[in-house]
C-alpha cells in the first residue's frame, strides 16, 4: 500500500496531539510536585507522566479491577520517580490532576477544546 500525502499529514496531526498532550500532562504533574514537595525540571515531569500514561494504559483495560490497578501503579511510577511515599506521591497526583483540569477549563474557555492530558488520570 502506498503512503499517501494524506496519510502523513494525518500522521503529524496525531503526533502533534500527542506531544500537546503530554506536555499539558507534564505542566500538570510539574505543578503538582511543586506544590507538594520540592520539584525537579519540568522534562523529568513530562518522562514521569509518559510512564504514567503507559502504565495506565496497559493496566486500565483489566475487567473488573483495571481502574484501581491503574491508579494505584500511577501512584507508584510517581513515587518510583519522585521518591516519595505513597501518601505524598497520592497527593501530588491530586494536585497534578487539580491542576490539569484547571488548565483544561482555561483553554476550553479560550476556544481551545480538543486537548487533553496525558499522564494525568481522570483529568
Amino acid at each position: 500500500m502506498p503512503v499517501s500525502a494524506s496519510m502523513i499529514i494525518g500522521l503529524e496531526d496525531r503526533l502533534l496531539t500527542f506531544a500537546v498532550n503530554l506536555l499539558i500532562g507534564g505542566m500538570a504533574l510539574h505543578v503538582g510536585t511543586h506544590v507538594v514537595s520540592d520539584t525537579r525540571e519540568y522534562a523529568h515531569a513530562v518522562l514521569t507522566a509518559l510512564l504514567g500514561a503507559l502504565v495506565w494504559a496497559l493496566l486500565e483495560p483489566v475487567p473488573l479491577l483495571g481502574g484501581l490497578l491503574a491508579v494505584v501503579a500511577w501512584v507508584a511510577v510517581v513515587k518510583w520517580r519522585y521518591r516519595h511515599g505513597w501518601v505524598r506521591s497520592s497527593a501530588v497526583g491530586i494536585a497534578a490532576w487539580a491542576a490539569a483540569v484547571v488548565v483544561l477549563a482555561a483553554l476550553e474557555l479560550a476556544g481551545i477544546g480538543s486537548v487533553s492530558t496525558l499522564g494525568v488520570p481522570g483529568a
